[in-house]
């Protein structure tokens, strides 16, 4: 059976791309003039308001993935919850939004879990992750009265029991546990192979269980896995569900998150019904009734909820065309850390739509203004005649965008705009060359 195109998703409402690729946010068109419209709002007069590169987000597809999660999860599973995994977009608006529409929350930092709490979410709700947490940041998570700590090895425990002695409190706990699963993913993001810095092996994890449980300051209550990010097969998840199940009978069984994204139109990843109905499934076969489920989805909830926009400075003709605009590596890594394809289009001309024109078609770089030749946000992608100016778009830039922006080359970080049915609003504002000094003591 042919899979369902992307924006033909179970539990995802009020979609109006029409022939709009997928990779853009629900509810994304273009205008008569050619112009993409994100949340309602023109994506030009975006960039004239707010300037560029801008991440630009549309609330509503937040919205509606959220709830595809926790409707769709919940129609399947009485006891179950979905959690928020924040490394993928830690942006105190974000986690506004998703605590509204219900969800729990993973934070992988005392930074994140500061963020979580300032978003709105309840630090019951909140499990603290991490293969190196540091002592401050446990002292924190137990202060804060966070709900459970994922343990990620033996000296994470025993850092654990000391810190929760200390305030006279009994923590509850997961166990971490790489099921020796991994799908197909590049390698710095898979996370389930037995050869991982995450979590205990199989060999290890029953006398890690064993430990724990004989703590007098954790409550071991479930185990926890993570296999890996931007999985587009749904075997896996099934292959690491049994795998934990192995180990014994818990109250809670966590099977993280790892649902892969569309980037690029030809990509048809798993829904997140389908995604979610795996787990279930494989949940009720494997670990019997009565059990507590959680899911941290992270990329597939935020991921195509934002584009970037950037504006070409220049364009240089030689070997290859060379359209270079205002960002790069600052406000993506995810192609130079990764790989990582895009889609790329001039904003007020999107292809197929708007006035009819002859276009004139060239293979372009999109490179970045960074001071590195690996500098490039798209390569080989056909642009319409490029013009010093004009605005274009990436799509599908919510996840690890800002999350892992950064100063190179002393470049300001971008601002996040929210919009909503044609209104736009700063969330996080673009950084200012004093801020770049701000932390500096002399």
């Amino acid at each position: 059976m042919k899979p369902r195109p992307w924006h033909d998703r179970r539990g995802l409402t009020d979609i109006s791309t029409q022939t709009l690729s997928h990779v853009y946010p629900i509810g994304s068109r273009v205008d008569d003039r050619g112009h993409l419209l994100i949340g309602g709002c023109d994506a030009v007069e975006l960039a004239a308001q707010f300037g560029t590169p801008a991440y630009i987000v549309a609330e509503d597809d937040l919205r509606a993935r959220a709830r595809a999660y926790v409707g769709g999860f919940s129609a399947l599973y009485g006891d179950c919850d979905v959690l928020f995994a924040s490394k993928a977009f830690p942006c105190t608006a974000v986690y506004r939004v998703l605590a509204e529409e219900g969800l729990s929350c993973d934070v992988a930092s005392g930074g994140e879990l500061a963020l979580a709490l300032r978003g709105g979410f309840d630090p019951a709700r909140v499990y603290l992750h991490g293969n190196a947490k540091s002592l401050d940041e446990m002292r924190f998570a137990l202060e804060s009265g966070v709900g459970h700590i994922v343990l990620d090895s033996l000296h994470d425990a025993e850092r654990l029991e000391r810190v929760a002695a200390e305030l006279g409190v009994t923590q509850e706990v997961l166990i971490r546990v790489t099921p020796d699963v991994s799908g197909e993913t590049h390698a710095a993001i898979s996370t389930g192979q037995a050869n991982s810095k995450f979590g205990f092996g199989l060999a290890d994890a029953p006398a890690a269980i064993e430990r724990i449980a004989d703590s007098p300051h954790l409550r071991l209550v479930g185990l926890h896995c993570h296999i890996g990010s931007q999985l587009l097969a749904l075997e896996p998840f099934t292959r690491a569900v049994a795998a934990l199940a192995a180990l014994g009978d818990f109250d809670v069984y966590n099977f993280g998150g790892g649902l892969g994204v569309a980037y690029q139109q030809s990509q048809e990843p798993p829904s997140i019904a389908d995604y979610v109905a795996t787990l279930v499934g494989a949940a009720k076969a494997a670990v019997g009734p009565g059990k507590r489920l959680l899911i941290e989805p992270g990329r597939s909830l935020v991921a195509n909820s934002t584009v970037t926009l950037y504006t070409v400075e220049t364009v240089k003709r030689n070997v290859s065309t060379w359209v270079a605009v205002d960002g790069g590596m600052s406000d993506n890594l995810r192609p130079m850390l990764y790989g990582s394809k895009y889609e790329v289009a001039i904003a007020s001309r999107m292809p197929g739509f708007g006035p009819a024109r002859q276009p004139n078609y060239e293979l372009c770089q999109l490179a970045g203004k960074h001071c590195e030749s690996g500098d490039v946000i798209a390569r080989d992608v056909l642009l319409d005649d490029p013009q010093p100016g004009e605005i274009v778009v990436t799509p599908a830039t919510g996840a690890y965008g800002y999350a892992m922006s950064n100063n190179y080359n002393g470049v300001p970080r971008a601002p996040v705009v929210f919009c909503k049915d044609g209104n736009a609003r700063v969330v996080v504002r673009r950084e200012t060359y004093d801020d770049l000094s701000r932390r500096d003591v002399e």
